[in-house]
């Protein structure tokens, strides 16, 4: 190892300061709900609280969770998050690995490639693609929430890249050992690009969880709503009076401001647990996946 000049020091420095005031910039909007959350109403409404719950209370929660609502719409997000997933890392897969070969081995593959590409840069619009799913008789169903999107394109690109850069050698010995495109699919190329396979499931996730304007189209009835959905219509469209004055006073510590506040951190939670465990791998595939001269 190579001692460190001054220059250097300082400037890591400065680089790791600067870094971590960002990220804790970035952080002080969660900060401050999840205070609100565990804070009691009177707190919240008094402006109180800043980045520290004041009079601690877990009411909020208790309110949250026993709403209906909000319960049926979480599971729909993880039925929507765990059919999404499959289908949309299932096609990738399928779509990345031919494109990935050279044009000798697939005729078409430049023809398929564009056919892909061009829908990244063009859709249907709103009322077509709305026109397409109700002649099918997908509305208010889980489909019309997963399908539409069942083969995301950027995706596949990255996964197509990443494929491209495995050893060819590794491939033509499964080939001779008598392997078909099968086998060294499913028991080499997907083995191998874990990195890439963990960055494109982080994506998913985060995609299908956060995911509200199809919900409000696609789903005539509020149950059938994913949970992003439920969110958007008490939070930014309906009115706050929304709760009866009734519903608060029996509630003791809750106001509309801290039962938002909990709600928000719950639809929250399930993404910031899954990433520190996709984060090792995401910077690894991202990089190994991308766009190469």
């Amino acid at each position: 190892m190579h001692k460190l000049t001054l220059s250097r020091k300082s400037f890591l420095i400065f680089n790791y300061i600067l870094l971590g005031l960002t990220a804790f910039v970035c952080i002080l909007p969660l900060i401050n709900v999840l205070a609100i959350s565990f804070s009691s109403s009177t707190a919240a409404a008094a402006g109180f609280v800043k980045l520290l719950p004041v009079d601690f209370t877990l009411s909020s929660y208790k309110y949250a969770l026993q709403k209906h609502e909000f319960v049926d719409g979480f599971f729909v997000s993880l039925k929507r998050v765990g059919l999404g997933y499959a289908i949309n890392m299932l096609l990738s897969i399928l779509v990345a690995y031919p494109l990935s070969k050279e044009k000798k081995a697939l005729s078409l593959r430049n023809f398929y490639a564009w056919f892909f590409i061009i829908t990244m840069l063009f859709s249907g619009g709103l009322i077509p693609t709305y026109m397409t799913i109700k002649s099918v008789h997908m509305l208010d169903t889980i489909w019309a929430l997963v399908l539409p999107g069942a083969v995301p394109v950027f995706n596949v690109i990255l996964l197509m890249n990443f494929f491209r850069g495995l050893p060819k050698e590794i491939e033509e010995a499964a080939y001779i050992d008598g392997a078909g495109y099968w086998r060294v699919l499913w028991k080499i190329y997907v083995p191998l690009s874990m990195p890439a396979i963990a960055t494109i499931t982080l994506f998913t996730i985060v995609t299908h969880w956060n995911s509200w304007f199809d919900g409000l189209i696609y789903m005539n009835q509020p149950i059938h709503y994913p949970l992003q959905s439920y969110l958007q219509t008490i939070i930014i469209t309906t009115d706050p009076s929304l709760m009866s004055s009734n519903e608060l006073l029996n509630t003791g510590d809750v106001s509309d401001r801290t039962y938002k506040a909990a709600q928000v951190f719950l639809a929250a939670f399930p993404v910031l647990l899954v990433y520190p465990f996709l984060q090792k791998y995401f910077m690894k595939g991202l990089v190994m996946g991308s766009v190469k001269g």
